[in-house]
């Protein structure tokens, strides 16, 4: 029970939309019958399966306390540059792939981190900026035409299944657990919390923060093109045609994920459930013969209450851990403390620390 209470109290920051999941799930299983049908789940998972490699990307991007709207471009990039590969060259297919990979992780590293972290230019203009020069290499590269690719490689990577399972979602998994151990097990994932706390902060703490922005959009430029690859595999061609709405949907499944866009807090789990979330809705409201049209407006409303809702549980947090640290100076120094909470009536009144706690109902604890 003890075990089962922790595992609990580990889903708050995402439990929201955890919640929703679980609601829409049931909802749309005694709804709509087809939808609980163990094709129509695979066909959830990978529907979202562009989005959930970009979104672990912007996971990181947002918890070091930054944005890549550049993360469509660089999948459309990718796309090309693996088509290239598979049809220009004789390079093997699955060392394209690998190419293609450490390409997207290059152009995020180059075109996004080292302006934002060594030069400390603007994430939206640095971002922007990207997306617009990765928009015109496309176009002038392949003159606006498709690359039709006839190496089965791709398609493999995003169609095929392996034990009943589309290899789409084996991906999504590995993606997943290397990104959740990361967050929790390395360094590299503490020095990205620490980052987007306080950038200040960190870099007089010792932490490389020039070299861990420049990670951190190099690992969300590899995680776009990755998806560039899926996106290839899906129509056996690729388009020169740049998803601009990649980038939007990926934060905001990661925000819905409990995320916050000031930066220092947030979870891959969360973003997990945030794409889930997005796949169900879109793939149940398909069911119901809603128009997409209102799928983007529902989606739009859901993410401005998530947006509304990080802010609220934002300033409770930071109002919750003034509270604690003035109560803990105070009992240090053993002197007299006026509760932040409830402010006196009078400038005059002062309140010792046993009424502080018991007014509080033991916030200090």
């Amino acid at each position: 029970m003890n075990r089962l209470s922790k595992v609990w109290a580990s889903t708050r920051p995402f439990r929201p939309v955890l919640l929703v999941v679980i609601v829409l799930v049931i909802l749309f299983s005694v709804w709509l019958p087809a939808f609980r049908t163990s094709l129509n789940i695979q066909n959830i998972f990978t529907s979202v399966a562009v989005l959930w490699l970009a979104s672990m990307g912007m996971t990181f991007v947002l918890i070091s306390g930054g944005f890549d709207l550049s993360l469509g471009a660089i999948a459309t990039f990718c796309g090309i540059f693996l088509g290239v590969l598979l049809e220009d060259t004789a390079i093997p297919g699955w060392l394209a792939v690998v190419f293609t990979i450490l390409m997207g992780g290059f152009v995020g590293g180059v075109l996004n981190g080292i302006f934002v972290g060594i030069f400390r230019l603007s994430v939206f203009v640095v971002t922007l900026a990207s997306m617009t020069i990765l928009t015109g290499i496309v176009l002038v590269w392949t003159k606006s035409a498709s690359i039709y690719v006839t190496d089965p490689i791709a398609g493999h990577l995003a169609v095929s299944r392996l034990g009943g399972i589309q290899v789409p979602i084996y991906i999504m998994a590995v993606v997943f657990i290397i990104f959740l151990f990361v967050q929790n097990r390395t360094y590299f994932g503490r020095d990205i919390f620490a980052t987007g706390g306080s950038y200040t902060a960190a870099r007089l703490s010792g932490i490389r923060t020039e070299r861990t922005l420049i990670s951190v959009y190099a690992v969300a430029g590899a995680c776009a093109g990755l998806g560039g690859v899926i996106a290839v595999g899906r129509v056996g061609a690729a388009t020169p045609v740049v998803d601009a709405g990649l980038a939007l949907q990926a934060v905001a499944a990661v925000l819905i994920g409990g995320t916050l866009l000031t930066g220092g807090s947030g979870s891959v789990v969360g973003t997990a459930f945030g794409c889930l979330f997005i796949g169900i809705l879109q793939n149940g409201l398909n069911l119901a013969g809603v128009g997409s049209d209102w799928q983007y407006v529902v989606t739009g409303v859901i993410l401005l209450m998530a947006v509304l809702a990080g802010g609220f549980q934002a300033s409770r947090a930071g109002r919750l851990a003034q509270l604690r640290q003035m109560i803990s100076r105070q009992e240090k120094a053993g002197a007299p403390a006026c509760n932040p909470a409830l402010p006196p009536e009078s400038g005059s009144e002062t309140l010792d620390m046993g009424k502080i706690k018991e007014r509080d109902g033991g916030m200090d604890r």
